[in-house]
């Protein structure tokens, strides 16, 4: 079992996840895209407030708990949408299915390998 908190700790907790739900700046995002608790992370994710650059800071997460809060956000770009797929699907998960299904919402379509099909995937593609 792990070390127990101390109150300064739940206090100092507390006071990051009200700045995750309350953040407005982009200055607040990029400090909150840092905090070592992914928790935090993932509410700041949801933040309404979130931008574009937040987002994209967010999608390249390394817990899927934080990249999926930006596959189901409102402003989640077609962009940052096709960033979060996976396209060895051996490693296709939870992010790569709700960002398809945003896509697919979006008129995106996909070939029989759940890849963007060309004109509707990234550039160049």
């Amino acid at each position: 079992m792990g070390k127990r908190k101390s109150p300064e700790q739940i206090a100092d907790e507390e006071r990051r996840y009200a700045r995750a739900r309350s953040a407005r700046t982009p200055e607040d995002f990029a400090q909150l895209a840092l905090d070592p608790n992914q928790g935090i992370r993932a509410v700041a994710a949801m933040n309404p407030a979130a931008d574009e650059a937040a987002l994209t800071r967010f999608a390249s997460d390394r817990f899927w708990g934080v990249r999926i809060e930006v596959a189901k956000h409102a402003n989640a770009t077609r962009a940052i949408l096709l960033e979060l797929l996976e396209f060895d699907p051996p490693r296709r998960g939870v992010v790569h299915h709700a960002a398809k299904e945003r896509l697919i919402a979006e008129g995106v379509r996909f070939d029989d390998d759940g890849i963007p099909l060309v004109g509707d995937g990234p550039p160049g593609a």
